[in-house]
């Protein structure tokens, strides 16, 4: 059947892609990418807007639904399972970044599994089910940023998983409830409306919320769908639909899936170090380059007269004094300054103690910001320079264009299992973080993928 509009395309993609399309790269890949989102999730089950937004949610508490990562005594409905599951992956913003800017695994990965949970013992879905939705969810977000030059920059007006990441969630759910392409396209309809957060919020405690209400509201869309609700059929290939989003979007068909290609086989994703936004890891980098410069020429930070760092003008991450941990995790400044004293940036680096040392705040006082015009807003070609003059007139510097972790350069497996454990063991026990390492290690031949699940409960206190 010849399909007329990029909504069809859509909808009959979703349904169409079989295991038989996934790639040994993509499988790789996605793999890294839910064992990062994983153990990302378990850590940010520590942090105070996390356990907000599970009070608050302890009113859909369910006795059969689905798992509360890290914790055994809650069970909640699959939809708001998904959603405090998802306010914990990007609670400390550690979650992966792709490109064009979105963060892809965050918004799809708790909404599969509190699904899988829900569904009839006789239905419950295999690890290569898993995989499959998971990577249609993350096919159709690369899709859609696609379509738009102005989705390839870093985000000024909204915050782009709210937006993509509730259109991915409602696919990979519609893929894991076998729905048809006309159910999918209605879903993903249905998703549009409740697309949406604006940057205003990046650097609160309420960002995490945009991750939590794409994943949970895309599953909504689905279960929607299901029951026959409909939205506008042509919701992909309008200006006034998801085109409201993009100032030039130009949607167009997607290819047959008798020579179907995903985006993930051309463009991998970047997995953090550090809990802070992407941009701060090039900032970082260049900054401990240039502290061992400085060592090297037995030069205190005492003596630095100022110091100047050549970055994009992304005016959300333009922060000079940080005053919580949201906005440290969000600041040039206060990235390059740790990064200078320390050596390094960790989780700890962000917590008040250290947030407010007067080694700090002495050095944030003689920064500067410069934005150079060939340094982009944009995660594929910006980089980084921190220079310091020191009271003699001498300037030294140190540039990074790509960080370790990003695309280009990305996480070792030792590294992204070191991650892994170090985040996980903060909540389970290391027999159920060894648990999921296998589970996802061999994940295509898993036969009922809701084991994750049972890893993910507290057992028994961490070691």
């Amino acid at each position: 059947m010849l399909r007329k509009t990029v909504t069809e395309s859509f909808g009959a993609t979703i349904e169409g892609l079989k295991s038989s399309h996934l790639t040994e790269t993509v499988v790789e890949r996605s793999k890294r990418m839910i064992l990062d989102t994983l153990g990302v999730g378990l850590l940010g089950t520590n942090t105070s807007v996390f356990k907000k937004i599970l009070q608050y949610s302890k009113v859909y508490n369910a006795r059969k639904a689905s798992t509360v990562w890290g914790n055994s005594s809650i069970s909640l409905l699959p939809q708001y399972a998904a959603f405090v599951n998802g306010v914990a992956v990007h609670s400390m913003d550690f979650d992966d970044t792709w490109y064009p800017a979105t963060h892809p695994s965050g918004a799809v990965l708790p909404a599969v599994l509190a699904l899988a949970e829900a569904l009839p013992q006789q239905s419950k879905p295999s690890g290569m089910d898993l995989l499959l939705a998971f990577n249609v969810g993350i096919e159709v977000q690369g899709r859609l940023m696609r379509f738009s030059r102005e989705a390839s920059n870093i985000p000024k007006r909204f915050h782009p998983p709210a937006v993509v990441g509730t259109m991915g969630s409602a696919a990979a759910t519609s893929k894991l409830l076998h729905m048809g392409s006309a159910q999918c396209r209605e879903a993903l309809a249905i998703a549009a409306s409740y697309s949406g957060a604006p940057m205003a919020n990046a650097a609160t405690q309420t960002k995490p919320l945009h991750i939590g209400n794409a994943a949970r509201r895309g599953l909504e869309a689905s279960y929607l769908a299901l029951l026959g609700l409909e939205g506008n059929k042509n919701i992909l290939d309008m200006k006034s639909g998801f085109g409201a989003f993009y100032t030039d979007y130009t949607p167009d068909m997607l290819p047959g899936l008798g020579s179907y290609r995903w985006v993930l086989e051309d463009q991998d994703v970047a997995i953090k170090r550090f809990p802070a936004h992407l941009g701060m890891h090039w900032v970082a980098d260049a900054a401990t380059v240039l502290r061992m410069k400085l060592l090297e020429k037995n030069l205190p930070l005492v003596k630095i007269k100022k110091v100047v760092l050549k970055v994009p003008d992304a005016r959300y991450v333009n922060r000079p004094f940080p005053a919580s941990e949201h906005e440290a995790r969000h600041s040039f400044q206060f990235n390059a300054c740790t990064a200078l004293v320390d050596g390094s940036i960790s989780e700890e680096s962000f917590s008040d103690l250290k947030l407010h040392r007067q080694a700090i705040r002495d050095l944030l006082e003689k920064v500067q910001i410069e934005n150079p015009q060939d340094n982009h807003s944009n995660f594929d070609t910006m980089y980084c320079e921190v220079g310091v003059e020191i009271h003699t007139g001498e300037t030294i510097s140190a540039r990074c264009n790509t960080f370790y972790g990003h695309w280009r350069e990305p996480l070792s497996q030792y590294d992204l299992l070191k991650k892994f454990k170090a985040n996980a063991s903060t909540v389970l026990s290391m027999e159920a973080v060894q648990g999921i390492i296998d589970t996802v290690d061999n994940l295509e031949k898993v036969t009922d993928c809701t084991v994750l699940s049972s890893y993910l409960k507290v057992k028994e206190k961490p070691n």
